[in-house]
């Protein structure tokens, strides 16, 4: 992949939040950039030098994208492999087509962190009538989930016996999933890392995070927000599991830790991620730069937090307190100390739509809280 400085268009697949933020961050850079999305007011769409409006697998798209771009990215990890796989004929793409197609299908992500040496949640994959006969007692209780196309907790059903399983199978439409075993569960946590052509690796810190019906709630990042011991392996594991990818671009693995302080992998998103926003406003290069670098081929350095910082993601309920439409009290929130507001440019609002996020920042995690609690109570938002 050669050097693209600014100046240069940089296309990005999908014009959702990510990717208007991967724009906001080149253009801040020099670059150009360019998005397809068939949403005329797509996020991404409204802020990029060029919007080309079709569908992902369109002819006429894909080249028209080539055309405007000189390497190209992806902002969610559901674009098809093969609209990548076409794009990377005629222009760099990062990550690529081989990449995505494990992290959009969970029997083949799981089957590569075992490769990588990374321990996962004990799990069978159903995708036929004999397999559903042959699961083991010992993953009951568990979390079925679709194979493919499931996120923010959709495709998923929590399941207690062999009644509910098979139910719950057939409620998602005989799809092939994967069914884990429920784990006693002390956190959650993520690690966003960005992997260059030429093997270079850096990564942000570790990113406690707190789930509400299986959609991202808060994320907190300071020292000590995860014992250090896991960490560490965190991180290693993470690292581990792009190499063995040989991985160009930003990527994020969630991670599950354990009451007896094990630690297993959950998931892993060919991008930027929600648990990561908070490196906008906290660190001296966020994961959309690291983006940006991945994808021009630019060097890779070690980004450093300056402040504590906890993020809470704004979901479309927050217009809708009260039983009755509202616009959220954001000059109440913008008068705490630390507060950093990012609306997405989403045309309206609807319940479990991410709508935007809140960063605070301050000289300590105890501050920290402190103010995103008082703007959580301004908000509507749940304590924590």
């Amino acid at each position: 992949m050669k050097t693209l400085l600014p100046g240069a268009t940089l296309g990005v697949m999908g014009g959702g939040q990510l990717g208007r933020m991967f724009v906001h961050a080149a253009q801040r850079m020099g670059y150009f950039t360019a998005v397809l999305d068939p949403d005329e007011q797509s996020p991404a769409g409204r802020v990029s030098h060029h919007h080309v409006r079709t569908e992902y697998l369109d002819d006429i798209g894909l080249a028209t994208l080539c055309g405007y771009s000189e390497a190209v990215t992806t902002e969610f990890e559901n674009v098809p492999a093969d609209a990548l796989a076409r794009l990377a004929e005629h222009r760099p793409v990062a990550p690529g087509a081989a990449a995505v197609s494990i992290a959009q299908d969970r029997a083949l992500e799981k089957a590569h962190f075992m490769r990588c040496g990374v321990p996962c949640a004990p799990h069978a994959v159903i995708t036929n009538e004999e397999e559903l006969a042959r699961v083991a007692e010992g993953l009951l209780p568990g979390i079925l989930k679709t194979a493919r196309l499931g996120y923010d907790g959709k495709g998923q059903a929590r399941v207690k016996t062999r009644a509910e399983l098979r139910a719950a199978w057939e409620a998602l439409g005989r799809a092939d999933c994967v069914l884990e075993k429920m784990l006693p569960l002390a956190f959650e946590c993520s690690v966003v890392v960005a992997r260059g052509a030429d093997g270079a690796m850096v990564h942000l810190p570790v990113q406690r995070n707190l789930h509400r019906e299986g959609i991202l709630a808060v994320t907190e990042v300071h020292e000590g927000c995860v014992p250090a011991a896991q960490a560490r392996q965190a991180i290693e594991a993470t690292r581990a599991i792009a190499q063995g990818l040989a991985y160009v671009g930003v990527l994020c693995v969630e991670f599950f830790g354990l009451e007896d302080g094990s630690l297993v992998v959950n998931e892993m998103a060919p991008r930027p991620h929600n648990s990561g926003h908070w490196s906008l406003d906290a660190a001296d290069v966020s994961q959309f730069e690291l983006q940006v670098r991945t994808l021009a081929g630019l060097p890779l350095v070690q980004p450093r937090q300056h402040s504590p910082a906890l993020m809470l993601n704004l979901l479309g309920d927050l217009w809708f307190a009260g039983g009755t439409e509202r616009v959220p009290d954001w000059a109440g929130v913008l008068a705490l100390p630390g507060t950093h507001l990012h609306l997405y440019g989403k045309d309206s609002a609807r319940k479990g739509r991410k709508m935007g996020h809140l960063t605070i920042t301050g000289a300590s995690a105890a501050d920290v809280r402190a103010t995103a609690l008082a703007a959580a109570q301004r908000l509507g938002i749940a304590p924590f």
